[in-house]
């Protein structure tokens, strides 16, 4: 038993680590304005003059340059310090200081979204993720951390469907399908925080909702943590039905898919080998979007009769 429980604990380890490399991807936003509304409670973000319409396509063109981003969005925002569309152009600054890998500047711009809108539910997704996975179980301020990491979740499940900014255009089913996407995050964050804390009952079930909120994009390394949170419950044959769904959803070749099948093979024993075995399905290699990341979304400009009908950035 001693050796499973190292396992266990090497699985659950390795399992934190490989997170980051292994996520969900958000369907994207449109990159240009289109037909339709979104079905949100918040107003559609959008430009008001000819002026700012133009200064937002010159700030979201340095979107692939995350310091270039930052000095952009700043720099829009002293100039039009009241505008809808800092918001869009500081979350794009966020997701290219994550596409960099600088989670502390990722961090940073998540702050100056909240700064504009405190209830802005991406922004505290992405600074509450950052935080769970940069917490660890030596860390001197581990609790004082958890409880932000479940505050900032816990909020953005509240504002998800009243505070999302989404440009004008943006098609309803775009934007429910972001919202899957977000919902489904916060909760996994929830259960990641739950499991650090050994409080595996609450993970589970806040995991088991994570995955049913996006059901149709399952994030194999949420459902490998609900198969290891029903590994410490002893419930192992509902735990082997999740190693193997975690088996069918990733590649032996990956670190990821190993973990999963190292986990299903302790079940296997644990369960007495009752459970059914892994069945072959299309694999999703950790890492691999099954849909385009979100992009930085154009905001229409009522104001300006003749905006570019496609700008590109």
């Amino acid at each position: 038993m001693k050796t499973a429980a190292v396992l266990l604990t090497l699985l659950t380890a390795n399992l934190m680590a490989a997170q980051v490399q292994s996520s969900a991807t958000a369907p994207a936003l449109p990159s240009s304005p289109q037909a339709g509304s979104p079905t949100a409670a918040r107003p559609p973000v959008q430009t008001r003059t000819r002026e700012e319409y133009r200064a937002y396509q010159v700030g979201i063109a340095n979107e692939q340059n995350p310091e270039a981003m930052e000095r952009a969005a700043d720099d829009f925002a002293a100039k039009f310090p009241t505008s809808e569309v800092r918001v869009l152009l500081y979350r794009a600054a966020m997701s290219s200081y994550q596409n960099a890998g600088n989670p502390e500047k990722m961090i940073s711009m998540g702050f100056k979204v909240l700064a504009i809108d405190k209830d802005d539910p991406e922004a505290l997704i992405g600074i509450a993720e950052i935080l769970e996975e940069r917490t660890g179980p030596t860390d001197l301020d581990r609790q004082q951390r958890s409880e932000q990491v479940v505050e900032y979740a816990a909020h953005a499940l509240k504002t998800l469907d009243t505070d999302l900014a989404v440009p004008a255009g943006t098609s309803p089913d775009r934007v429910e399908a972001y919202k899957k996407y977000l919902r489904s995050t916060a909760l996994a964050i929830l259960g990641t925080i739950y499991y650090k804390q050994e409080h595996y009952p609450e993970a589970e079930v806040k995991l088991r909702n994570a995955i049913d909120a996006d059901a149709v994009n399952p994030d194999p390394v949420v459902v490998l943590r609900l198969a290891l949170a029903l590994d410490q419950q002893k419930k192992y044959a509902e735990g082997l039905d999740q190693a193997n769904r975690a088996v069918e959803l990733t590649e032996e070749s990956t670190a990821l898919g190993r973990m999963a099948r190292n986990e299903r093979d302790r079940l296997l024993v644990q369960a007495g080998g009752s459970a059914r075995p892994a069945t072959t399905v299309p694999v999703v290699a950790p890492g691999t979007p099954n849909q385009a990341p979100p992009q930085s979304a154009t905001p229409s400009n009522q104001a300006t009769p003749d905006p570019p009908s496609s700008p590109a950035h």
